[in-house]
């Protein structure tokens, strides 16, 4: 599998390809969160499967993998930020195909009050010459992934 490289936060704002949403959503800050690091991480958004690679508890190093269109594209990822129940952070090191110089995910979860939080979920893409082209492409998967979200958590 080709290698990745790391990044660190600075990426998140420097990445030549940046996605961002934040949901609003009706549910405590602790359920959302339950639901990020559950077995099935995701598991709604229809073109993403992940799993994890590391036994709980999870933290600094831990390592999952995730599948893209039924594993036409294939990521493993190593989380370099883990605030549990509020922040998570991952770079992918390695990829099935060349598409990415370095890609990396963050999910923030905040309370707002005691009933409802904010869901930041902000990703950065620097693809390989290979993987410029899939510019649209990844576009088109965090569009996706961002409305599955919307629509599970009957976000805001």
């Amino acid at each position: 599998m080709p290698k990745l490289q790391p990044v660190d936060d600075s990426f998140f704002t420097t990445a030549p390809s940046r996605f961002e949403e934040t949901f609003r959503i009706a549910r405590p800050a602790e359920e959302v969160w339950a639901e990020l690091s559950s077995d099935r991480p995701l598991h709604w958004c229809r073109v993403l499967s992940i799993r994890w690679t590391s036994d709980r508890p999870f933290a600094v190093g831990t390592t999952r993998q995730a599948k893209v269109f039924g594993g036409a594209i294939s990521i493993k990822e190593h989380f370099f930020n883990w605030d549990e129940g509020r922040r998570m952070s991952f770079y992918a090191t390695s990829g099935n195909l060349p598409l990415f110089r370095r890609l990396a995910e963050d999910y923030v979860v905040e309370p707002d009050g005691d009933a409802a939080c904010r869901f930041t979920w902000r990703a950065g893409i620097e693809p390989t010459a290979l993987g410029r082209p899939g510019g649209p492409l990844n576009a088109f998967v965090f569009k996706t992934a961002f409305a599955d979200t919307r629509k599970y958590f009957s976000a805001t």
